[in-house]
Parts: structure tokens; sequence; C-alpha cells
């Protein structure tokens, strides 16, 4: 374990002593913030214009769900937005090392292979959660002012996890494959992308093909996460997801150790 938390440490580092994790979190934040007040004010809106419209006509005030209204798209926007922002934490973990020269000193280390996809998969990973941490503050206004369900908010968060290391395992891999950064990046959008477009094939039609692009697709695996709802299924696709890509990535380094 010594050995993984060193590898994780000196990467994780290593993201904020260049403008990557900063641009990233930056971003993300940014684009989040933007669609929570925009939704937000949205629902106060239409709760105001509902109320005095049951109101003048003497009617029951009709009752609106926060959490399906607000919460539910927030999470959605998340999901959204990190598939496109994490190629850039990605693309550097094998690809520069690779370039550099450094990866074959490390594969002449006492590291195995094992440890060394192991650490560089966890700090990316958890710069996603320290991107993903502080949209906690948007819940809090939520709740401050409202009063919505505390369990579709814990599931949502739960799903956000899962779905991030699952995606981060693939970027991991396609990382592995290349020794240059933009390739690794532009392929591994590609890859989030076509992963993104399969979700929505998925929505647009009821044939067969269209439960299988349902199975295979990331992101709507993240729906029932969003509703509230932990289905097996949706936690073991997103950890067979994460293994496989991990899986992969050792193989892939390990190619490179007998060449």
């Amino acid at each position: 374990m010594q050995n993984v938390f060193s590898i994780f440490w000196r990467e994780y580092k290593s993201y904020f002593l260049s403008p990557i994790a900063y641009v990233v979190i930056g971003v993300f934040l940014f684009l989040v913030a933007n669609r929570f007040v925009f939704k937000f004010n949205e629902f106060v809106q239409l709760t105001f214009e509902a109320t005095g419209e049951a109101v003048n006509y003497q009617q029951t005030i009709p009752k609106f769900s926060i959490n399906d209204t607000v919460i539910r798209y927030l999470f959605q926007q998340m999901r959204n937005i990190s598939l496109f922002l994490l190629p850039m934490i990605t693309m550097r973990l094998f690809a520069e090392e690779r370039k550099t020269g450094t990866l074959e000193l490390l594969l002449t280390s006492p590291l195995t292979i094992t440890q060394l996809v192991l650490g560089k998969f966890l700090s990316a990973f958890v710069l996603f959660l320290t991107m993903v941490l502080p949209t906690a503050l948007f819940q809090y206004f939520i709740f401050l002012y409202g009063n919505p369900d505390l369990g579709p908010v814990l599931t949502s968060y739960a799903g956000i996890v899962l779905y991030g290391a699952a995606v981060i395992s693939i970027g991991t891999l396609i990382s592995s494959l290349t020794e240059n950064q933009i390739i690794a990046g532009a392929l591994t959008f590609g890859a989030f992308l076509f992963l993104w477009i399969v979700g929505r094939v998925s929505d647009a039609t009821l044939s067969a093909w269209g439960e299988v692009a349902k199975y295979i697709s990331i992101t709507s695996h993240f729906t029932n996460f969003s509703m509230g709802i932990i289905d097996s299924r949706d936690v073991v696709f997103y950890l067979s997801f994460c293994f496989i890509g991990l899986f992969l990535t050792h193989q892939s380094i390990t190619s490179l150790r007998w060449r």
C-alpha cells in the first residue's frame, strides 16, 4: 500500500503544479453553478406562478418536487459535463511517462505493475472527487431554502462516484496505449462521446438494439441513482466496467515490459 500511496501522491501533486487541475476544476464548477442557478430560478418562478394561479382561482396549491426538478437535473449535468472534462485529467497518466522515458524506470523499479496502475488511477479519481466535492455547497443552499429528500441526493453522489471511477478507468487504459498526450486526450474524448451517444440512442428507440445500447451505455446506468434508487445491476455494471478498464491497462503496461 505504501508504494501505491507514493505513486498516487506524486501524481496528485503534479496536477496542481500545472494549470490542468485549476482549469478543469474551475470550468467544471463554473458550468455546474451556471446550470444550478438557471434551474433553481426556473423552479422558483414556476412555483410562484402556479401558486398565484391557484390562489386567484381558489384552487389547491400544487406541490412541486425540488428533487425531480432541480437536484436530478443538476446531477445529470454534472455527469455530462465531467464526461467531456475528464480526458484532460487522464490523458497524461501514462502517455507522459512513455514520452519522457520515465515509464521504463518505473517498470524496472521494485514497484509492481498493479501498484503502478492503481496509484495512477487513484490520483485521477481523487482529483475527480476534489472536483465534485464543492458541489455539496449547492445542496446546502437547496436544503437551507427548501425541503428536499436526502435519499436521492446521497444516491446521486454514490452514482457520480461510481460513474467517475468507470470513466477514469477507460481514460487510464487509453493513456497507456500511446506516448502522445494529445492523441490520448482525443481518443479518450472520442470514447466518452461514443458512450454518451449510445445512451441517447437507447432513449430514442424501443427496439432490441435500443435495449442493447441502454445496457452498455455508461450514462444510462446513472438514471436510477439520480432517482434515489440503488439497483445492484447498476453498481455491478460500474464496478465491472472499472475492473475491466484497469485490467486491460495492466495488460497494456505488462506488454511494454516485454518489448
